[in-house]
This record gives structure tokens, sequence and C-alpha cells, in this order.
């Protein structure tokens, strides 16, 4: 990002936009498209002591656009792209921009161009064979001096780009400094001042925590500051002054414990090394004055991380003068898990923000523990081994304990009541954490990125406790698995997230408890191989843990937990356990099962060549899916029963040619036992991305049409027959027969970015498809909308059926979506759990931003409605009892006078 005056200026989406913004509202001034290839650097481009331009330089081109509306001026590409890396911009408004370009530990390029037409003043070439990159190790001060840093002479090199053709070594022992071993030096220069030479200081990086401040002036280099524990360092420049920041660590900057890294696995010895943290996470930013070093007094801000937090990944200071002509500022501080901090002296936090929770990966949510009282009521009995005297004074100590919490509870709604009801603070904390009566509460557990754990109060919206990883490398894939819910009081709920590096393919166990976010006592197997599967099965150790299946690249597996318990329960039930594994590189599906001696054996085996199609997406039935109807009853009041398969797999494919013509999109419906494929259909002239969903018994998947130009939804849904095979049970390796398929696809009028199916407890409620928009929004479709049985000509059986007659398009109505005007930018998942009541789904939806909220598919039949009238029936059934009491009493009169007749 480039800031001049209230213009900032950003390239966005892989390089392919530029955009301007106001800095004082947020508003978009301008925005333009850049031409293919890969982007290096941009920089703002002075001219007649003015900022006029931008320029954006590309792998192959160079482009100058107008500051004031983007308009491209000129392009032009640059000479010799193939073998010469371009990865520097420098301009100080002479009216010329400075391109630097590289070949790796051969020479230097430096072509000069000029701002009015483009055109190549001057080219020259400058040998440097010790030099492998421009980035980090080069930059340009005063004007227009390049200085790098050289490892492996213990030199900077120093070369103006336009009077000079050669690079002059100074060694370091001269300023009696010396790069720490192994370490890979920066030189970190002021921002240009676009319209006059920039600053003759710079910063060079002679290890992590150490930093010089020198000076390369009319030939000469000075030292004019050391900065041994530093953790970061920056420029910033108001006006005429400009200071150097420096955030350091108030204590001893030392290497993580591996403890706190990957849970307990090892980490490479590099990893080790790179890898420093702040002992107390206290740190200060001081101001220096560029041209002395000297520090600028009272300008120390004191601020603190978290404990377990990430350290200081970026800094940046704005800077201004006061009434006094003193420097003032503020500091913005990345972290390296995301987390954005802006300060003001002495150290006030003026805001901070979580910006890794827009990258979750993973979520799932927990129910909320149980309070005391409920706790008390849950072990008020005892157990029978306490004898009858214990479990009754168990039970007397309960019923007092839920008499004080009764009083206590009445007493504080007595308190409230007489407040005003600004002043009742209703703040969610771990402390206050209960489940409500309808189970609606829940914790959200979240996975992002960077590493970092979440737990969110879903109500409210709270951040309740947050854990860093460290040392998580980019790109890692996360699975979250909860292992023990809140259900097994005493015992504490636990989840486990399985983290695999993606560089390295090596994986580690994190355990921990949802509620409180405290790593779990529980220390999980060291996992030594590649894991390419995990199940969560159904059976559980003596503490109601369920047990976790790890498969790795040699086909073994390892339980966690692995008491005798486990591995006894495992032998027994090992010949039904079966998982699959799928190599889309390869274009293979593989199923095995498991013997009792936990090894595992290959049972089948399906093969998709990946010359003609990719496999793009592999999706089962969710585990804690209920159906509650096994068959639909038709209009002659027949069943239709549903061929409910919980070994089903939908397995998604895409041609791998491109061309419009012969593009298409398959479907492999698969037994993931029997490895038998149940359906399998193709739509020719199709593309992605694909979205599907997978549950009971039907799948929609929704794609491209390239023939028509339109988004289409396909649904299938499968069916036994009017006679069930077996009502009792389901077995995979007893299914004679293929079960009937019915297949239709309908119109969809937009694009979709997520797609998921509501969920309740007992599967009693109508499902809906929860469909996520560009636009933001997020619709809620019933499913009866996309039925493979709608008629095209209703008869008097489908309208006995409540059948709705075909129509191929599928309307988008406002009133259908659930976010209102509440948009989620970019979404990219959607997650549903049940609630305690069987109407109600609750949903959250995640992208750049975070949604939650409930949805009710077939309306809150379960609840009482808001405007239920409680006056007239509780004066009825008053009424009604006054009425039978008299009634009574004149019948017990009727009767004695009857008798004495």
């Amino acid at each position: 990002m480039l800031v001049h005056g209230q213009d900032a200026i950003t390239v966005s989406n892989a390089g392919r936009i530029l955009r301007s913004w106001e800095t004082n509202i947020g508003g978009l001034n301008w925005e333009t498209s850049l031409d293919t290839g890969s982007f290096q650097t941009a920089s703002l481009v002075g001219l007649q002591d003015t900022v006029k331009y931008v320029a954006v330089l590309k792998k192959a081109a160079i482009s100058l656009h107008y500051l004031s509306n983007g308009h491209l001026k000129w392009v032009e590409y640059l000479p010799e792209s193939e073998s010469t890396r371009y990865q520097l911009l420098y301009s100080r408004g002479t009216g010329v921009i400075h391109v630097l370009g590289i070949v790796p530990q051969s020479h230097l390029s430096v072509l000069t161009f000029s701002v009015e037409d483009g055109e190549i003043t001057e080219q020259t070439k400058v040998a440097a064979p010790w030099l492998k990159s421009l980035n980090g190790a080069c930059s340009v001060v005063g004007e227009a001096v390049l200085v790098c840093a050289d490892v492996d002479t213990h030199s900077l090199y120093v070369c103006s780009l336009e009077t000079e053709q050669e690079m002059k070594q100074i060694p370091l022992q001269s300023l009696d400094l010396e790069f720490a071993d192994g370490f890979q030096p920066r030189v970190l220069a002021t921002q240009p001042n676009l319209i006059n030479a920039s600053r003759t200081q710079f910063f060079l990086q002679l290890s992590p925590t150490h930093f010089s401040l020198l000076q390369y002036k009319h030939g000469l280099l000075s030292h004019l500051r050391d900065f041994q524990q530093a953790a970061l360092v920056s420029f910033a420049t108001t006006g005429e002054k400009t200071v150097a920041a420096v955030l350091t660590c108030r204590s001893e900057l030392k290497p993580v414990n591996s403890d706190d890294l990957y849970a307990g696995n090892a980490l490479e010895d590099s990893q080790k090394q790179e890898s420093l943290t702040c002992s107390n996470q206290t740190y200060n930013i001081n101001l220096y004055l560029v041209e002395t070093g000297q520090r600028l007094l009272d300008t120390t801000i004191t601020f603190n991380l978290e404990h377990n937090g990430a350290k200081p990944e970026q800094l940046y200071i704005q800077v201004f003068l006061k009434k006094d002509d003193s420097v003032g500022y503020r500091a913005l501080v990345q972290t390296e898990d995301h987390m954005l901090m802006f300060l003001q002296q002495p150290g006030k936090v003026l805001w901070s923000r979580e910006e890794s929770l827009a990258e979750v990966v993973s979520l799932e949510m927990v129910d909320l523990p149980l309070t005391g009282a409920q706790a008390e009521l849950e072990g008020e009995f005892g157990k029978k081994a306490d004898g009858l005297l214990g479990m009754f004074l168990k039970r007397l100590s309960s019923q007092l304990i839920l008499l004080q919490a009764w009083t206590a509870h009445l007493w504080k709604m007595f308190y409230d009541a007489r407040k005003p009801r600004s002043q009742i603070k209703n703040e969610i904390n771990i402390d206050n954490l209960a489940r409500d009566e309808f189970n609606l509460q829940k914790m959200m557990v979240m996975v992002t990125a960077s590493g970092k754990l979440f737990g969110i109060e879903s109500s409210s919206g709270t951040i309740l406790w947050k854990q860093y990883l460290r040392n998580v490398r980019p790109g890692a894939s996360f699975k979250l698995m909860v292992q023990r819910t809140t259900a097994h009081f005493p015992h504490p709920p636990q989840c486990t997230l399985l983290v695999k590096d993606k560089e390295t393919k090596m994986s580690f166990l994190y355990v921990f408890n949802p509620i409180f976010g405290k790593r779990s006592q529980v220390a999980p197997p060291v996992l030594k191989r590649e894991i390419l599967q995990t199940l969560l099965l159904p059976i559980m150790d003596q503490d109601y843990a369920k047990v976790l299946l790890l498969i790795d690249d040699e086909y073994k597996v390892t339980a966690f937990p692995a008491t005798k318990n486990v591995l006894r329960q495992l032998e027994e039930i090992a010949h039904s356990i079966f998982f699959y594994l799928v190599d889309a590189e390869q274009g293979r599906l593989s199923g095995f099962r498991l013997k009792k001696d936990l090894t595992t054996e290959e049972i089948w085996e399906v093969f998709i060549s990946p010359e003609v199609q990719k496999i793009v997406a592999v999706k089962g039935k969710r585990s804690n899916e209920h159906v509650h109807s096994q068959g639909r009853v038709m209009g002659d009041r027949s069943v239709l029963y549903k061929s409910l398969n919980p070994n089903l797999l939908a397995v998604v494919t895409e041609s791998t040619d491109t061309h419009h013509e012969r593009t298409f999109v398959g479907i492999y419906l698969i037994d993931g036992v029997t490895g038998r494929i149940i359906h399998s259909s193709v739509q020719k002239k199709a593309k992605g991305p694909v979205h599907m969903v997978h549950s009971e018994n039907w799948v929609v998947y929704q794609y491209w049409n390239t023939k028509a130009r339109r988004n289409e939804f396909t649904v299938l849904e499968l069916y036994e027959g009017t006679e069930q095979y077996n009502a009792t049970a389901f077995s995979s390796l007893d299914r004679p027969l293929l079960p009937q398929v019915l297949q239709q696809s309908y119109i969809f009028p937009s694009a979709i970015s997520a797609m998921e199916a509501t969920i309740t407890e007992r599967g009693i409620t109508s499902r809906h498809l929860l469909i996520g928009l560009p636009s933001g929004a997020i619709l809620s479709l019933p499913k009866a909308l996309l039925d493979p049985r709608r008629p095209e000509i209703p008869t008097e059986q489908t309208r006995e059926e409540n059948l709705i007659p075909y129509s191929p398009d599928v309307q988008i109505h406002a009133e259908r979506f659930i976010n209102y005007n509440q948009t989620v930018s970019q979404i990219r998942g959607i997650y549903t759990a049940p609630s305690g009541l069987e109407s109600t789904c609750l949903v959250v939806a995640y992208g750049l931003d975070i949604y939650q909220t409930r949805v009710y598919p077939s309306k809150q039949f379960d609840v009482l409605k808001d405007d239920y009238d409680y006056v007239l029936i509780s004066s009825v059934l008053f009424g009604l009892v006054f009425a039978t009491m008299i009634t009574k009493r004149l019948a017990q009169v009727k009767l004695l006078n009857r008798a004495w007749r």
C-alpha cells in the first residue's frame, strides 16, 4: 500500500486490480485493471514538485498510471525479461524511473525510463556475481545509490544508479560490525520523498535482534547507532522531519520453548533458532532522529501482548507535529497471528482487531457446560457405593445448594429491577458461561489459517479465549474434531486439532478444552509419518472420549486414546470399520478395512483417469445427521422408501480439457465399504467451481453451464422403491439391488460462494439449503423446490402429495434472505448445527465477516409465539377450575336432596 496525502494506493487480486482510496472516509476514488503477469512492486512517481503518477512493475512490463484517475499513461515491456528478474523501482522526481533487474550470481540490469513517454533513456549492466536476489538484500538510498549486503564477504556494496557502473565494496569490519552466522542480512531504507532524494540513512539488520542505523553520504559510510534487542524498525516522515522508530523487548529475546510451539512435538533446529520471543511480552517503541541517531525524549510507547500470543511482525508509524513543534506519533503493530493494534502514547490501545478471523478454515460448535446448580442436580443421588445414608446426605446437600442458588437468583432479579435498564450489565465471560434452557447458546471454536484458535460465544459474538500455535507455516491444513462434549460431567469437554504442514507433510495433534481454551493434560501421540485420513469412531474410552483413528502413509493405524479398554473394543468391532483414501493427482479412490491386529487391508479401488477428468470434491454424510422418516407417502397412499446408505460417497469430477465445447462435470455415487458405483452421470458443456451438499438420500450440486452461460442445480434422489429390502438394519455388504435414482436440473440466477443444508436434532423439520451469494446475502431455499419428482403436468395424486409443479427457474426472493441487510463479504463457508429445539437450526457463515443466526425451516412449531395471549388462557383456565368447583358443590347438594326424598 502506498500513501500520499489523502490518497492510498493498493494493488490486490494477485496484482490484477489497482485501486485508489480516500483515507479520510475509506471511499473508493477509482479502480482499474492491470495486465496479466506476476506483480513485483509499485511506486509513486513525482514530477516538477508534485506527485502525479503511479508506476507498477510486473515480471515483463512496467506501466505508468495517473494518480488522479488511474488512467494508463504508457506501458513498456522489459527487455530480456526471460532471464532477468526485475524486482525494484526507484524515482525521486527527476523525470526518470529506475528499474532494477538481476540475473542471479551474474549481474544487475539497470533500466532508466522517461516519465513523459516511457522511452528507455539508458541501459547499463553492473557486475554482481555474489548477488542472488534484490528483495531484502538491497535498497536505494540518497540520490539513487544502491546498497546491497553480502553475507559471504561480510561487506556492503554500493553503486550510484546514475553515475557509476561498478559496485564499491565496503567491509563491515571497518565499522566493527559483523553478520550473525547463518542469518541473511537485510537493508531497510527510508521511503523516497517522491519529488526529492530519499534519506541517506538506512537500517542494516545483522541478526534477528540486532539492527544498526547507518549513513552513506558523499561516498562515506558511517555508523550512527546500534540497537541490540530490537524486534522491528521503521521510518516515518512528516514535513521536513524523518524519524526512526524502534520496537524493543523490555526483557531479553529468547528462543521459544518447543512445548509452546507444537504442543510437545519436536521442531527442526532451523525453526528453533529463528523462533525468538519476548519472555514477558512487554514491548517499547521509541523514536530516534535519523540524522544523528539521538533518541527523542518523551516518545516512549509501552504495550503488552498476550503471554502465549505471537510476536510483532510489522510496525507502521504515523508521525505528526504538535503545536510546540515537537514530534508526536501513533503506532500500528501487526503481529504474526494477524492481529492489529493501534497505539498512542504512553501505551493506550485505541483499538485492536483480530484480522485472522477473516481466514477461518475450520469451525465446530460445542454445547456450553451445565451451571453449578444443574451439575449438582446431575449428581443429586450420589453413587450406590456411598450407601443409603451417604446418598441421603448427598441429596440433602444438593437441595440446599439449589435453594441457595434460587435465592441468589431472586435477589439479583429484585436488585436489578430497581436499577435503570442502562445500568444493568449482562456481560458474558468465562465465569458465567452456562447452557440455556433450549441449548441455543453455544461455544464456536474457530481455527484460522494463521494457526490461531478462538472461542466465541454464539449469542453475543464475544471472544472468550484465544490460543496461538506458533510456527504453523502458511498453507497448513487443519481438521478440528470434538472428542468429548460437555454432556459427560465431571469430565471436561475435549477437542483435538490435527495440523498438517503443506511442505513437509508432517502432522501433529493439539488437544484442548473448547470451553476455556486451555491445553489438555492428555498427551497426544507423536506422529512420525504423514497422516492421510482420520476417523472419529462412536466407541469411547472409560472417560467418555471418542476414539480417533489416524491412518498414515504406510497405512498403519494409530488410536488416540490408546488405552487397553479402547484396544479391546477396537479388536471386537474391527470387522465393521472401513475407510477410504483419495489421491486426486493420480485419480485413485481406495477402500480399506481394519483387521483385529490394527493393520489394514485394501479391499477395493476405483480409478478415474486424471488425463480425462480430475477429482475436485469428495463428500460423505454428516455423522450427527438424523433421518426421521424412512419414506415418502405418495398420492395413492403407498410409501416410496428412501435409500439411506450411511456409507455413500459423492465424488465430483471436472474435465481436464478447458475448451467450452468439450468441458464436462461428472458425479459418481460410490459405496465407501464395497467400492460399488451406485450411480454416475455427466453434465456436458459444464464446468466448475462445483458446490455440493450430500444429505439423507439426496445430493445437490451446482455448476456453470458453458453453452447456456448460466448457473444450474442438479439434484439426485435415491429410493429403494415401494418395498424395503431390510427395514431393521443396513449393510453395504448385503445390498443385491441398486437403488432407483431420480434426477432433475434447475436454473439458478446467480453464482454461489458456499452451500450447506440445515440440520436439526431429530431430523423432523423440513430441510432447507443455505446458499451464500457473492453479493453477501444468504438465501434459505426449501429443498422441496429442488425435488426431482416435481411433475410437469400436475395430477390428482401429485396434488394430494403436495408436489410443486415443475418450473426450470428457481427464483431468488428477498424475503428468503436470512441475514437481511447484514451482508457477509466473500463467504467461504456455511456451518450448521442443531439446537435443543427441533424447529431451530443454528447457522454460522464465515468469510471476511462472521455472521451467526437461527433459522426455522418449518417455522417455530414447538415454541409459543410472542403474541401468545397468556392473560386470556390463564383467565379461561381459572374460570374452568372455578366452574368445576361450583359444579362439584352443586352436584353434591343435588345428590343430598335426592337422598332425603
